[in-house]
């Protein structure tokens, strides 16, 4: 005779029943991991050799592929237009931060400086994410992802010395407002809402302080535009002031020679 045992449903697996939960335990570690990966790749990128940072910047384009590509798949497992198109820009940010740190092409690098920094930043300190807790392949994979595209921004530029410019600027902005036009022309045919171009997401999010739909989105363009122009004036600042220190070095190398 065999005997069924029952367990009572607060003794059931931990990570079957807990629900992920914004600034809960885990988010908040996730948020320390980001914090001190962060500061180790700016530490690693300002002391390793060529040779050393070509190699670490194709193991982290490698692993961002890879973790991509498991993500994917788990999406195509039941198949769904709402959820399983790679239409986030998050899923474009996710794809060009694996080519710039493999390649180190300026473009690729320029769209995740500007993808990367303020916005997969906001998805990790207001992550919309509806799934079960960690270790839930979808929490590992979502803060996976997200941390691995802000943090190739912070190597590449504070570690790799990459920088961008308003000739990148322009670039970005054109690329994101395609992208922008195409994903909202998807969404409404198809019914779906990618990138939140037709409603704003279940959890809190700073959209909420935006309007409602469409003010918000265009508020959002306005924001990111001047966001980006900030984030790119400091290095120009930068760059024309190393360049007006060229020009004086050189200008003055031929009379001071000519003494």
């Amino acid at each position: 005779m065999t005997t069924m045992v029952k367990l009572p449903p607060d003794l059931a697996p931990i990570s079957a029943m807990r629900q992920f939960s914004a600034y809960g335990p885990s988010h908040w570690t996730m948020l320390v991991l980001f914090a001190v990966g962060s500061a180790a790749l700016i530490w690693i990128g300002r002391r390793q050799t060529q040779s050393q940072a070509q190699l670490l910047g194709r193991a982290l384009g490698a692993l961002t592929m890879a973790i991509f590509g498991v993500a994917l798949l788990y999406k195509l497992v039941q198949p769904n237009i709402a959820h399983s198109v790679p239409l986030q820009l998050c899923d474009l940010a996710e794809l060009t931060a694996a080519y710039a740190l493999w390649s180190r092409r300026n473009w690729a690098f320029t769209l995740v400086y500007y993808w990367g920094l303020p916005l997969s930043s906001q998805a990790l300190i207001t992550p919309d994410l509806n799934a079960p807790d960690f270790p839930g392949h979808e929490f590992l994979t979502f803060f996976g992802l997200h941390l691995l595209v802000v943090w190739a921004a912070i190597y590449l530029t504070w570690g790799c010395g990459m920088r961008p410019g308003w000739r990148g600027y322009r670039f970005a902005v054109v690329t994101t407002l395609a992208w922008g036009g195409f994903t909202f022309i998807f969404n409404t045919i198809a019914g779906t809402d990618y990138g939140f171009l037709n409603g704003k997401p279940r959890n809190a999010s700073m959209l909420d302080f935006l309007g409602p739909w469409p003010s918000y989105v265009l508020a959002e363009v306005v924001i990111v535009g001047a966001v980006w122009a900030l984030m790119t004036w400091p290095w120009e600042l930068r760059r024309r002031g190393q360049l007006g220190v060229a020009i004086a070095s050189k200008t003055a190398f031929p009379a001071t020679a000519g003494r």
